[in-house]
């Protein structure tokens, strides 16, 4: 099982790396195929489809609803055709509940519309942060934050992790690997700032925002951990998915990584002149 999920951990991190360095269709391209699988892992475990075989209405509008605004998120000129996308899910949904009243009831309509949000909309922050001018370096402070956090914590609870901060949510993760993840990705961001990023930005000193904003995207990786695993253990599953040997399905490995690219980009934008 550990040279399974280090094999296929290593496969993930190259993807990663090579579709973040080329950008463009290639990224937006995997995140539309991640986010649609992910979108689906969210409404199986959230039991949008309790009552038929295959996709449901709220499934299928859901589907089209992730590769409109992917294209929307590629294609479109500003906020305004995403933000019309975001909204015209939620209105196709409340149709078809309405329509089709009393087929679907509430508790199948809302997961659907929040397995939307959680995961597509919210991995789509990576291709917008590639985007950024300076986007070639700023969208790797989303791997630092939530893979690298991943790494230190795991490394610092195993070496001094004594206090267990969430013992039914998560017992393994200790207050010490939390404060070692959120510092670790701050040292690792400072570092790659002061290597990288401080050359290619003169116009402004950029290492202590950078592991700033690196440590703050940690803190919101271990909080989009526990949220995912909070879902699992309401529904009473072990895993999202069996897509990804030795890790589970797109949730279980992306799950920091969702809620980190959007933090990353709005702290970018806010806090570094580009």
């Amino acid at each position: 099982m550990f040279w399974t999920r280090l094999l296929s951990g290593i496969i993930l991190l190259v993807i990663a790396i090579a579709s973040m360095a080329v950008g463009g269709p290639l990224l937006v391209g995997i995140l539309l195929v991640i986010s649609l699988v992910a979108y689906r892992e969210l409404t199986k475990a959230l039991q949008v489809n309790v009552q038929e075989k295959g996709f449901n209405v709220l499934e299928i509008i859901g589907f089209v609803g992730v590769l409109c605004y992917y294209l929307s998120v590629y294609f479109g000129d500003g906020d305004t055709v995403r933000l019309m996308c975001l909204v015209g899910v939620f209105m196709a949904e409340m149709f078809a509940y309405v329509i089709l009243f009393p087929k679907y009831d509430s508790k199948q309509v809302v997961p659907a519309v929040f397995a939307f949000l959680y995961a597509p909309v919210m991995l789509s922050f990576v291709y917008l942060t590639r985007e950024l001018s300076y986007g070639i370096y700023m969208v790797w402070l989303i791997l630092i934050s939530s893979w690298g956090c991943d790494t230190c914590a795991y490394a610092v609870g195993m070496l001094i992790g004594k206090k267990k901060i969430f013992p039914v949510l998560s017992p393994k993760k200790s207050l010490e690997g939390c404060i070692g993840g959120a510092l670790g990705a701050a040292l690792i961001g400072g570092i790659y700032a002061y290597l990288v990023v401080d050359k290619a930005i003169a116009t402004q000193n950029v290492v202590w925002i950078i592991a700033f904003i690196c440590g703050a995207g940690a803190i919101m990786s271990m909080v989009g951990d526990l949220a995912a695993s909070a879902i699992k253990r309401n529904v009473g599953i072990k895993d999202y998915g069996k897509l990804i040997p030795g890790h589970g399905g797109i949730m279980d490995r992306f799950d920091s990584m969702i809620v980190t690219a959007p933090m990353i980009y709005f702290l970018t934008t806010l806090m570094i002149q580009l």
